[in-house]
């Protein structure tokens, strides 16, 4: 099987090269990329569908020692990472579903800790937090999962593990995580571009153990292949294999 990867500007311009552009048949998109799109294509969620749920990456809210909580931050300069990273498109997402209106700014990271808060959305550990030396105070909020975050989101939590210097043995801050999701179009079963793609998906699946081995990235043993993304279907051969796998240990 030959894969030919295309390297794009961001999770949302993988979204439009999925529906548009000739050719592509798998894109590595946010879960909350298609937020943008349902006024477009209201029908998004069907148009698009899961193919394998991927390691999530947290939401940081990492904030100066003057600070204490979210609602602190409205009317504050916030920075979020750099234009064309998740960070600055999921963080004003995220802030407006919370209701709290910022002053967004995206300024290189060093120049950012004079603001109020950095807000960085990457898999845990972020090295710039885990390896960093920081004042008495600097620490991340806590932002709890609820009925407006449910529709891209999923819960998440950093612990002592994660951030040594910066969170005390046994406390643990709850977060949120934005599901990192390979997507497929939902082509009709038995078209050609539907056969084209279904291999990729089984050969895929059938190789996650080996993925989980040595000489690849440790987040490979987080993946679960049933884990579903908010607002996505899955993909249909990947539903059978995994109904298959599920039949085979009951």
């Amino acid at each position: 099987m030959h894969v030919l990867p295309v390297v794009t500007r961001g999770p949302t311009e993988n979204v439009n090269d999925l529906l548009y552009l000739k050719g592509i048949d798998v894109a590595i998109i946010n879960g909350d990329s298609l937020d943008g799109y349902r006024s477009q294509v209201p029908q998004i969620g069907h148009r698009i569908v899961q193919r394998l749920n991927l390691f999530p990456s947290e939401l940081h809210v990492f904030v100066r020692p003057e600070i204490s909580s979210l609602a602190e931050l409205a009317g504050k300069k916030v920075n979020f990472n750099t234009p064309g990273s998740a960070a600055a498109y999921s963080g004003p997402l995220i802030f407006s579903r919370l209701g709290i209106h910022v002053e967004k700014t995206s300024i290189p990271y060093p120049v950012a800790l004079e603001l109020a808060a950095i807000v960085f959305i990457s898999s845990k550990p972020v090295d710039a937090f885990a390896k960093g030396k920081w004042e008495r105070g600097f620490k991340f909020l806590p932002v709890e999962f609820g009925p407006r975050l449910a529709d891209y989101y999923v819960p998440a939590q950093f612990d002592s593990s994660d951030y040594p210097a910066l969170i005390a043995s046994g406390e643990k801050i709850s977060t949120i995580a934005v599901p990192t999701v390979r997507v497929s179009y939902n082509w009709k079963p038995g078209s050609p571009r539907y056969l084209r793609v279904a291999p990729f998906v089984e050969t895929l699946l059938d190789r996650m153990e080996r993925s989980r081995g040595q000489g690849f990235g440790p987040k490979w043993k987080e993946i679960d292949p049933s884990a579903k993304t908010p607002g996505l279907e899955r993909f249909q051969p990947a539903q059978e294999w995994l109904d298959h796998k599920l039949a085979q240990r009951s």
